[in-house]
């Protein structure tokens, strides 16, 4: 949901404590690789955290260009997201 960001589930980087040096840590989606990674309240999520995924769910990949690190991690993961219906309840009457 809301605590989903298209950094956690991809990857970030991050300044390591002892060195000072730049280092990629993975997001769900990478530590998934050859798995399953759920997503719960999908709707919840920011419009742009959620085209984050977009190219994980369609090369099985996610390219990082940040910090003068350039890279492509795999990301062979299944993606499954559940989302609330619409007002919080589900209308038996719009089901086909």
């Amino acid at each position: 949901g809301k605590g989903s960001s298209g950094v956690g589930l991809t990857a970030a980087v991050v300044r390591d404590a002892v060195t000072n040096e730049l280092m990629l840590e993975g997001g769900a989606l990478i530590l998934a690789d050859r798995g399953i990674c759920c997503i719960d309240e999908f709707d919840k999520m920011n419009e742009l955290d959620r085209t984050a995924i977009h190219e994980v769910m369609e090369q099985q990949t996610v390219s990082i260009a940040k910090a003068g690190i350039t890279t492509s991690l795999n990301a062979r993961a299944a993606v499954l997201a559940a989302a609330n219906p619409a007002y919080g309840r589900y209308n038996r009457r719009k089901s086909p």
